[in-house]
């Protein structure tokens, strides 16, 4: 890896953060807020919450098995991508480089900071090569993005490839494991201090059921950690999303539950889509979603809307034509999906 300053924006090195006002007493214990301009009426939330949500991440470390100075959290993991670009990347000089296909975010915010976003296209069976995704860096790349499991196509990839990956790039490394909690491979989240230029995703919103909280994770070595906290807006994460965070936590048992039915429903959803007469090919899938090639997507995608049922039609992404991505749902609402499509004409 480089040094890292010299991968960060030369600006954003020397950058003088926002000075939250609950930063500069923190640790010492006050019995009158004056500071603030807060209305003192209301409480709770007529106070600023903790700017760097210590009790949350105290939780998260222990549930996730990181430690609390290489947890950032963000507004969603966009808040996290986006802040990638505007620390590593300067805008209209530097590249990324990203499997295709992949999460659309990452090349939406890459439009919106000017950084050009290069391509590499998985095989046709979604795998990815580490010799073809390196060799498409040159001086200018900052950043190589990587999906596990990937979205949309469903399947992991490989421990082994991932590492080449980071062994073998000297800039920084986004491992986005949004899906991992259905996967069977290990984290990588649990090794970030092992990898100096990598960055973990992960997110409340899938395994956790909480997408609303909008709560995204970040984990990676504590000096990158600490220039996100510098970049971000200074209240990024409101105290009701804080607390109800901390409430799901308390809980994995309850989440561990959920995560073993959708993997039990996916089970049984495989192999009764494989069996309708507009099924022509179903990939592998490690997360808690399915790709279907069908006959006609979008009008399959129609006739479902038609009846209130709502899938992803993927036809006009790359190597997904004629794909529908399925998001496994109660057995009810499994049941719907299927009942409507053994209908289809």
């Amino acid at each position: 890896m480089k040094d890292l300053q010299n991968l960060v924006r030369p600006n954003i090195w020397s950058l003088k953060p926002y000075s939250c006002a609950r930063n500069e007493f923190s640790g010492r214990k006050a019995t009158a807020y004056l500071d603030a301009n807060e209305n003192p009426y209301n409480p709770p939330i007529n106070r600023y919450p903790d700017p760097l949500q210590r009790e949350l991440k105290k939780r998260i470390a222990v549930v996730k098995g990181v430690p609390e100075e290489c947890i950032f959290l963000g507004n969603g993991s966009d808040e996290a991508i986006d802040l990638v670009y505007r620390v590593f990347c300067r805008p209209g000089v530097d590249n990324v480089v990203a499997m295709a296909p992949t999460y659309g975010m990452y090349e939406v915010c890459a439009d919106i900071n000017d950084v050009a976003y290069r391509k590499v296209l998985l095989d046709d069976d979604f795998r990815l090569d580490a010799d073809r995704m390196l060799a498409a860096v040159d001086d200018c790349t900052k950043v190589i993005w990587i999906c596990s499991p990937n979205n949309p196509t469903g399947n992991d990839i490989p421990r082994r490839t991932i590492d080449t990956i980071i062994r073998g790039f000297d800039g920084i490394v986004v491992l986005d494991e949004a899906y991992s909690d259905f996967s069977q491979l290990e984290a990588f989240r649990r090794h970030v201090e092992a990898y100096p230029n990598l960055i973990v995703l992960n997110t409340m919103s899938k395994a956790w059921a909480s997408a609303s909280l909008r709560l995204g994770m970040a984990f990676a070595s504590p000096a990158i950690i600490e220039l996100f906290n510098k970049v971000k807006y200074p209240y990024n994460i409101n105290l009701l999303a804080q607390q109800r965070a901390l409430e799901m936590l308390s809980d994995p048992l309850k989440v561990e539950r959920w995560v073993a039915q959708i993997k039990q429903e996916r089970a049984h959803m495989v192999p009764a889509i494989a069996e309708l007469p507009i099924c022509r090919h179903i990939y592998p899938t490690a997360a808690n979603f399915i790709l279907v090639k069908v006959t006609d997507a979008d009008a399959i995608y129609q006739y479902l809307v038609e009846r209130g049922i709502i899938v992803r039609n993927r036809n006009r992404v790359e190597l997904c034509e004629g794909c529908l991505r399925i998001t496994i749902g109660t057995p009810a609402e499994n049941n719907e999906l299927l009942s409507a499509l053994r209908q289809y004409r």
